[in-house]
Formats: structure tokens, C-alpha cells, sequence
């Protein structure tokens, strides 16, 4: 009888010293990211936004100027960032039949503000949410300290005031925004 307790007892022993038998790999992956930015109209979709046109019909319009929509833009930015602004020529262009062209300087005539900034950075000076300031071919800061994002907007407001010293026409000049990182 103790042959076969014994034999019972080697048969569970066997059974239990069966072990799983496994083999692990390790892969390192690397995310090698750059710094990247990206700023665009949010109506287009893209660096170029639509044309603003102002149309001014009337004395009043002259006399007290005439406003844009509000015009959003988007930066998307792994880091902070600031934004730029500036007209790409210190005058306007002219088309028209007046001859000679008249030359309408941009500072004094069209001006900028920002009535929403979602960007967490701050209006800077002259620039504000409620004031207007002139806009002028020399680079100036519109936001600065702004925090890094996928979905960073503000929107930007133009009025110009032309006056009367000027003739019937279109004139024309690009607003040209810079976002950098910081």
C-alpha cells in the first residue's frame, strides 16, 4: 500500500513542478519632436486670410471711420509664443483714375485692436481690447507670453479713417502677423 502512495505522490509533485516557461523583448521607442508653430485664419484655414474690404459710402464714414468684422486667428505651438504685427509697405497702393496715384500713408488711417485674446497671453501696448492703435510697416507686438497649445485664438478688429484728402479708389496694403516661440 505504500507503493502506490507513493507513486499517488510523485504523480501530484510532477503535475505541480510543471512551470510556464516565458521570454520577454523590450524595444525602446524615441518621440523625437521638434519645436513647431503654426498660426492661421480660422475662417480660411489657412495663412491667408479673406480680403477685408471697407467700404465707405458716405460723409460719416469718412468723418468717423469704418470698422471690420472681427477677423480669428489660431496658433498652435508646442512652446510659448508671442505675436507680431506689421503692414508690408509703410503706404497703401492705389487703384483708381486719379493720376498722379495719391499716396495714403497706413499710420494715421488704419488701426488695429484685439477684442478676444484666448490665448492666455497678454494685450501688449499700444494694442488693447477696447482702443484702437495705428498699425505701421514696422514690426510691433500684439500679444506676448502666450501659453502653448493646439487651439490658441484671438480675434482682431481694423477701423480706418481716411478723412477727405483723399480721392475715390481702392487702396490696398497686407497686415502681415508673425507667432514665435519663445
Amino acid at each position: 500500500m505504500k507503493k502506490v502512495i507513493a507513486i499517488a505522490a510523485l504523480a501530484i509533485s510532477g503535475f505541480a513542478a510543471k512551470a510556464q516557461v516565458a521570454s520577454t523583448a523590450t524595444q525602446t521607442v524615441n518621440l523625437n519632436l521638434s519645436n513647431a508653430i503654426e498660426l492661421t485664419f480660422t475662417g480660411s484655414t489657412t495663412a491667408t486670410g479673406a480680403a477685408v474690404n471697407l467700404a465707405f459710402n458716405t460723409v460719416n464714414d469718412y468723418a468717423n471711420g469704418v470698422s471690420s468684422a472681427n477677423q480669428e486667428l489660431k496658433v498652435r505651438s508646442n512652446k510659448k509664443f508671442g505675436v507680431t504685427v506689421k503692414t508690408n509697405n509703410a503706404n497703401f497702393s492705389y487703384t483708381g483714375t486719379t493720376t498722379p496715384a495719391p499716396v495714403m500713408p497706413v499710420a494715421g488711417v488704419l488701426d488695429l485692436r484685439v477684442p478676444a485674446n484666448a490665448t492666455g497671453g497678454t494685450i501688449a501696448t499700444p494694442f488693447s481690447a477696447t482702443a484702437y492703435a495705428d498699425l505701421g510697416a514696422t514690426a510691433q507686438n500684439l500679444l506676448t507670453n502666450c501659453n502653448n497649445g493646439g487651439n490658441q485664438t484671438f480675434s482682431i478688429q481694423y477701423n480706418a479713417t481716411p478723412g477727405f484728402a483723399y480721392p475715390a479708389g481702392t487702396y490696398t496694403v497686407d497686415v502681415v502677423y508673425t507667432a514665435t516661440q519663445l
